[in-house]
C-alpha cells in the first residue's frame, strides 16, 4: 500500500489558479506561491462580505488517543464528498506546525486519498505565515526588553513578565532560560523562556481577527508584563502593536490550496487546542462562507476541547454557528479508549469496543 506521501506526489495537481476559479476568485484577485498555492488577497475578501453565506459544518471527535480520530481525513473526505454530488463546497483546516511535524504526530494534512495537497509543502514552511507569527512575536519580545534597557519609563517588573518568546520547533532546552547574561550592554538578566509559536498569544489573536486593523486592536491589548503595583503592560503601551501588525499583514491573507480531487482548502493560522481554541483562522472562514454552499472545518483535540472552544470562542467572535457537526469515532480509538494497548488495536475485541463507547455519550 502506497503512503500518504507517495499518494500525494504522484497526484495530478491543478493549478491554483483553476481551484480559485471554482470559488468565483479571478487570476488578479490571488497571489501565487508557485503554482499550487496562493494567498488570497484583501480586496477579495472584502468583495465576497457582499454575498450571501453558505452552510457551516463541524467536524470533532471523541476524546483523542495516540492512535489518531482521523478528523483531518474525515473533513477533506467530506469536503470531496459534497463537491463529487454537485455541492459547491469548500474545507477549511489549521496550518501544520513544524513541531509536530518533526514531532511523533506528525503532518496534518490528512491522509490516504483524503488530503490536501501539495502536503510535503504544507506541512514544512508553506506560505511563511508561521515564521511571520514567530518574528511578531520575538520583536514585541525584543521590544519589552529593550524598553527595560533603556529605562523602564512604565516600571515593568522583570519578575513579571508574561510575554515568552516562540520557536515553532519542538525545544525542550529552550522552555525556561535566563536572557540578558553577558554584561551589562545585553541588558538586565531575567527569567525568559520560549514556546511553540503555535501555542503563542500572537497566533490566537492572529486567528481571530476579522481584518487588518482587528487584528492590530487585538495585539495592542495583550498583556506583556506587570509593574511593582501589579498595572498591566500590554503591547500597545510599548508601541509594539502597528509593528507587529505591519509583520503580520501579508500572513493575514488566507491561504489556498487543493485536495487530491480538487476541492477548494483553505488552510490559515493553525493554534493549539489544548493551549488556545484550536481551530483555523476566523477570516479564512468568513471568507470560505461567503464563496461556497457548504464549508466543512475541524477543531483541534476532542469535542470536549477543541468543539467547545470552537463554539465558545470562535463562532462568538466571527458571529457564526455551524448548521452541523460530525462526530469522528473509529473503531481503533473506542478500542483504546476501552483499555487495549495500542500495540494490540488490530485484533478483534468487541468488548473493548463497548467499553469505548462511553466517550461517544
Amino acid at each position: 500500500m502506497p503512503t500518504d506521501l507517495e499518494i500525494a506526489r504522484t497526484a495530478h495537481l491543478r493549478p491554483i489558479a483553476e481551484i480559485a476559479a471554482r470559488l468565483s476568485i479571478g487570476p488578479d484577485a490571488i497571489e501565487p506561491y508557485g503554482r499550487f498555492k496562493a494567498k488570497i488577497g484583501f480586496e477579495a475578501v472584502r468583495a465576497a462580505e457582499a454575498r450571501p453565506e453558505g452552510a457551516l459544518v463541524l467536524v470533532t471527535g471523541i476524546s483523542p488517543t495516540p492512535a489518531g480520530e482521523g478528523k483531518t481525513t474525515t473533513t477533506v473526505g467530506l469536503g470531496d464528498a459534497l463537491n463529487r454530488i454537485g455541492t459547491r463546497a469548500a474545507i477549511c483546516l489549521r496550518e501544520p506546525s513544524l513541531g509536530p511535524s518533526f514531532g511523533q504526530k506528525g503532518g496534518a494534512t490528512g491522509g490516504g486519498r483524503a488530503q490536501v495537497v501539495p502536503m510535503d509543502e504544507i506541512n514544512l514552511h508553506f506560505t511563511g505565515d508561521f515564521h511571520a507569527i514567530t518574528a511578531a512575536n520575538n520583536l514585541l519580545a525584543a521590544m519589552l526588553d529593550n524598553h527595560v534597557y533603556w529605562g523602564n519609563a512604565l516600571g515593568i517588573d522583570i519578575r513579571r513578565v508574561a510575554h515568552r518568546r516562540a520557536l515553532d520547533m519542538n525545544d525542550r532546552a529552550l522552555r525556561a532560560i535566563v536572557n540578558g547574561l553577558g554584561g551589562a550592554a545585553n541588558g538586565a538578566p531575567r527569567e525568559d523562556g520560549f514556546d511553540i509559536t503555535v501555542a503563542s498569544e500572537v497566533m490566537a489573536v492572529f486567528c481571530l481577527a476579522r481584518d487588518l486593523s482587528d487584528l492590530q486592536a487585538r495585539l495592542g491589548r495583550m498583556i506583556v508584563a506587570e509593574t511593582r503595583e501589579r498595572r498591566a503592560i500590554t503591547a500597545r503601551d510599548l508601541k509594539a502593536d502597528g509593528a507587529m501588525a505591519v509583520l503580520l499583514r501579508d500572513a493575514l491573507q488566507p491561504n489556498l490550496v487543493q485536495t487530491l480531487e480538487g476541492s477548494p482548502a483553505l488552510v490559515h493560522g493553525g493554534p493549539f487546542a489544548n493551549i488556545a481554541h484550536g481551530c483555523n483562522s476566523v477570516i479564512a472562514t468568513r471568507l470560505a462562507l461567503r464563496l461556497a454552499e457548504v464549508v466543512v472545518t475541524e477543531a483541534g483535540f476532542g469535542a470536549d476541547l477543541g468543539a467547545e472552544k470552537f463554539l465558545d470562542i470562535k463562532c462568538r467572535s466571527a458571529g457564526r454557528r455551524p448548521a452541523a457537526s460530525v462526530v469522528v469515532a473509529t473503531v481503533r480509538a473506542l478500542k483504546m479508549q476501552g483499555g487495549v494497548a495500542r500495540a494490540d488495536l488490530g485484533r478483534e475485541d468487541a468488548a473493548a469496543v463497548a467499553r469505548g463507547m462511553v466517550n461517544l455519550a
